[in-house]
């Protein structure tokens, strides 16, 4: 494409969504991808044996099957098929027994105990206008609300951090350790605010649209993606990787999906002091230690439940889960880390062959941590699958160098683009009105180190779009540097 009305840096999903929401408004979109092939984090390999397919990074998409961006598109007619175990997630005990996220309130309330009318409560009505809060947890953090009172309900519990949230709601042990794995996807300590805010979205969109994946693995995401842009006349170039910004030709804009460790890499010497210094001290999180699994037979787990779930949560109790998550905090590596495993074929079973399973399992570790391990996620596995260790066939481990190797925007091993504190939940990457505009005319910041966050659902993407449509509509395009432009 030798005049594009945009350049899309990086083929993430939030890349490609960009992308595809410029290019259904009649802009000529062309994509660079420094890897040989798209996706960044919904990438789907063979890690073990032949005929295993194993997801790169993430591996189960309830904000995918929830965005607000996502559900406008014909993702099915360009081969996206989400399938949705019967329960989202399952929660073990060291009793044999486990906790299940249902689509029922009600009947999760059973797997709860005592609890199940208290999680009804909580539940109830965020499930029920759930796509109304999607679009407001989903969008621009700072915005005059669509839905003033269901955002102050949300936000009344948000705010809290989950384990003021979980020991204030929930009486028994069952409930608080459901919520305290829920709210771990935040990566953060769970005495900090606002990981109540995770564990609520996730709650309520297991209750509204379950934890669903993609039937052939997360690729199908990006694969789906890239058809309906090529369909709208979108071209994307794989092995095309940017180092500079010179190397950018003029158009009405560049989206960078980039964290802003690469953002500076390419175009630090062109942005003001303060942005540079910004950019330079914006927090990467805790990273993640990563083993697929290829199996002989499904997972033994002692809670037949758990076969039910696509998603399983290995941590035991809120006070262990808390336990772990603050050493990880602390640069320390817990004896027993919280552990999330997806178990994919038995649901989906064109990812193994004929009788085989995989499983898709990571635990928090320091921000790039260098050990191995691998022995303290499986022991995690066999705590609460005795002879899990005899089904297994091959398994490939990585750490946080690894990931980062294969997809630069892993930081440290960071899998959410940024470490989601309630500073930089508000203010991210940098303290601005447009968070994803730059102080270049025509340059735009579109992955998830911008909101609404980490999480598979585009609208990173989407809200840098929008922001770059409105800049072209004042006329603000981007110049390349060698033509002498001024910084905007």
């Amino acid at each position: 494409m030798d005049a594009p009305d945009a350049v899309i840096v990086g083929s993430g999903p939030n890349g490609l969504a960009a992308a595809v929401a410029l290019a259904r408004e009649g802009w000529q979109v062309a994509v660079r991808e420094g890897a040989d092939e798209i996706g960044g984090g919904t990438r789907t390999l063979s890690l073990t044996l032949p005929g295993f397919l194993h997801d790169h990074c993430s591996g189960v998409h309830p904000l995918a099957a929830a965005s607000p961006f996502f559900r406008t598109l014909p993702l099915a007619e360009h081969g996206l098929r989400f399938i949705e175990p019967p329960a989202a997630c399952a929660h073990p005990f060291d009793d044999g027994t486990a906790a299940l996220l249902l689509r029922s309130t009600r009947e999760t309330g059973d797997t709860l105990g005592q609890d199940g009318h208290a999680w009804r409560a909580l539940f109830d009505p965020l499930a029920a206008e759930f796509d109304a809060l999607a679009r407001e947890a989903l969008g621009a953090v700072l915005h005059l609300p669509r839905r003033p009172l269901l955002l102050a309900r949300f936000g009344l519990s948000a705010l809290w951090s989950a384990r003021a949230l979980a020991e204030g709601r929930f009486r028994g042990p069952r409930a608080r350790a459901l919520f305290a794995g829920i709210a771990a996807h935040a990566l953060r300590p769970l005495e900090a605010s606002p990981t109540s805010a995770f564990a609520l979205v996730l709650g309520a969109a297991g209750h509204a649209v379950g934890w669903p994946f993609p039937a052939g693995g997360a690729a199908r995401i990006a694969s789906a993606l890239a058809s309906l842009l090529a369909a709208a006349g979108g071209q994307v170039a794989t092995s095309s990787a940017v180092t500079s910004l010179a190397e950018l030709p003029a158009a009405r804009a560049v989206l960078l999906d980039l964290t802003p460790r690469q953002v500076l890499a390419v175009a630090g010497g062109r942005f003001p002091w303060a942005y540079r210094r910004a950019l330079s001290r914006f927090r990467y999180g805790s990273g993640a230690f990563k083993v697929d699994y290829a199996l002989a037979a499904p997972i033994p787990w002692r809670a037949r439940e758990c076969a039910r779930a696509g998603t399983v949560h290995l941590g035991g109790t809120l006070d262990e889960i808390a336990g772990a998550a603050r050493a990880v905090a602390s640069g320390e590596m817990p004896e027993r880390p919280f552990v999330l495993l997806a178990q994919h074929t038995l649901f989906d079973p064109s990812r193994a062959p004929p009788g085989r399973h995989t499983a898709w399992a990571y635990c928090h570790v320091p921000h790039r941590y260098s050990g191995d391990a691998a022995a303290a996620l499986e022991a995690q596995i066999e705590r609460f699958a005795p002879g899990f260790r005899d089904v297994v066939l091959a398994r490939a481990g990585r750490g946080p160098a690894d990931l980062e190797r294969d997809s630069p925007n892993l930081v440290g091993g960071d899998v959410g683009a940024g470490e989601a504190s309630l500073r930089q939940t508000v203010f991210r990457p940098a303290m601005r009105a447009n968070p994803w505009s730059t102080p270049l005319d025509g340059l735009f910041l579109c992955s998830a180190s911008t909101p609404p966050g980490g999480g598979v659902h585009g609208m990173c993407g989407y809200l840098a779009a929008r922001a770059a449509l409105r800049a072209s509509e004042r006329g603000r395009r981007w110049a390349p540097p060698s033509s002498g432009a001024a910084r905007g």
